[in-house]
């Protein structure tokens, strides 16, 4: 499809010397917004400007569909850089108990009556919630991602998958099926290595991990340092935190990172600045399981990148990435006494920039020309982001799902305007939703 949107705000990286910055606010202003046109021919953006020099675009383009956006907000699409999709079937079921009791006694046992049908209809009603909140792209991790993956290609969602392994599901032998199978199963979906957590996982299967990350030369991701006690008991059977186990054994080769990423030591610091690891916060999640604060902080004074993640629905509830921008802020503030770390432009390059490029989807994560169209369309002419004083300062602070507009994924409309384009009827997959935790009751 080719679509032109014209008289629009463009939210762009600001370059330095023809390269995109890397996560560092303190070097100075990380975005701008210029005024123009942005065209889309196929999946791709090819054009970025104010309209006046479009004849250095060769070929004659036939719109399908032009679009006057009336001065409102285009945007690279949130990428949430860590969940788990299927779990919306547990949206306010599992709630207000810490997080062992809650995985224990209530998630894993009803993740056992689920069927890969089951886990298919779950992550139609998650994606659905993604493209209201803006989001064109998750980093899911399951333990049967295969449903997921199938999930995702037919909806035309991006997603970027990782295994859960660990002593209860998968084997190494199913994960590296499952590389093979998702990669090659749409342009849409990819797989990296992972694993679920240390304290779900003998040390033979993360070993066995890490030389199958090796051999296909892939990152490495996992629930890292969530709690005190995971740490704490981490050290006490290897003498290690999680993240030196993790580097002892190889795993950081090809890079990767942790979800989560509260309780860090200094070694840990050292291990993910060095070896060049992404941090992904949780907010949402981490406060409502009364997990902690992730030193954000610290994080962008080491120069490690970050990115924002949901977690699943079981656990957040919801699957919005405005909230969690608001978030990540406020608590880094209030965790270091400190009303000035952690800017609204370092936030929103974490859930755009900084969230695309954890999860390898560098051709998607600003916009540009040659990028992939994954971009949204946000309505400024709300009262929650007028005046424009600040327009980036408006979207992490006082935005909210009611600005998206419009969110589109490979240069297709998914999302606009609460309609959306996904190939399912959306009181098919809520029925179907409802039938599943039903089932469960019984």
């Amino acid at each position: 499809m080719n679509i032109r949107f014209f008289n629009a705000k463009i939210l762009m990286l600001r370059e330095r010397d023809g390269s995109i910055p890397e996560q560092d606010g303190r070097k100075g202003q990380l975005f701008e917004i210029a005024e123009g046109e942005l065209w889309v021919q196929g999946n791709r953006i090819v054009y970025i400007g104010d309209g006046t020099d479009t004849g250095r675009i060769a070929q004659k383009i036939s719109w399908d569909r032009e679009m006057d956006v009336e001065g409102n907000l285009l945007l690279p699409g949130f990428k949430n850089a860590h969940t788990h999709t299927a779990m919306t079937f547990l949206r306010s079921y599992a709630d207000d108990l810490p997080l062992q009791e809650w995985l224990d006694k209530q998630v894993f046992p009803k993740e056992a009556l689920l069927t890969h049908e089951d886990i298919y209809h779950l992550c139609r009603l998650g994606i659905m919630e993604y493209l209201t909140s803006g989001i064109t792209s998750n980093f899911d991790m399951y333990f049967a991602p295969l449903p997921g993956a199938q999930a995702s290609a037919d909806c035309g969602f991006r997603t970027v998958f990782t295994s859960g392994l660990n002593d209860f599901c998968q084997s190494l032998e199913e994960v590296e099926e499952l590389y093979y199978k998702i990669r090659g199963m749409s342009e849409l979906t990819d797989f990296v290595m992972g694993f679920h957590a240390e304290y779900t996982t003998s040390l033979n299967l993360m070993e066995g991990l890490a030389a199958l990350a090796a051999k296909v030369k892939s990152p490495v991701w996992f629930h890292n340092a969530e709690t005190a006690s995971e740490v704490k008991e981490c050290k006490g059977r290897w003498g290690k935190t999680p993240t030196a186990l993790a580097d002892a054994l190889g795993m950081y080769a090809y890079g990767g990172g942790g979800y989560h990423c509260i309780y860090l030591e200094e070694e840990d610091f050292w291990i993910f600045k060095n070896r060049g690891l992404y941090a992904v916060t949780n907010p949402a999640s981490n406060l409502k399981l009364a997990s902690g604060i992730a030193p954000v902080k610290r994080f962008l004074e080491e120069e490690i990148p970050v990115a924002i993640g949901t977690d699943g629905p079981a656990s957040n509830n919801c699957l919005d990435m405005f909230r969690e921008m608001f978030l990540v802020s406020g608590l880094a503030k209030v965790r270091e006494h400190d009303a000035a770390c952690v800017s609204a432009e370092e936030v929103l390059f974490m859930a755009t920039a900084g969230g695309a490029r954890a999860m390898g989807l560098t051709d998607c994560d600003c916009l540009k020309e040659g990028k992939l169209a994954d971009l949204i369309l946000l309505d400024l002419n709300q009262p929650n982001m007028q005046p424009e004083n600040n327009i980036v300062k408006n979207i992490v602070y006082s935005g909210s799902k009611q600005n998206v507009l419009l969110t589109m994924i490979n240069g297709e409309i998914k999302y606009e305007r609460q309609k959306f384009f996904i190939g399912a009827d959306p009181k098919e997959v809520y029925r179907r939703a409802n039938d599943i935790i039903g089932r469960m009751r019984l």
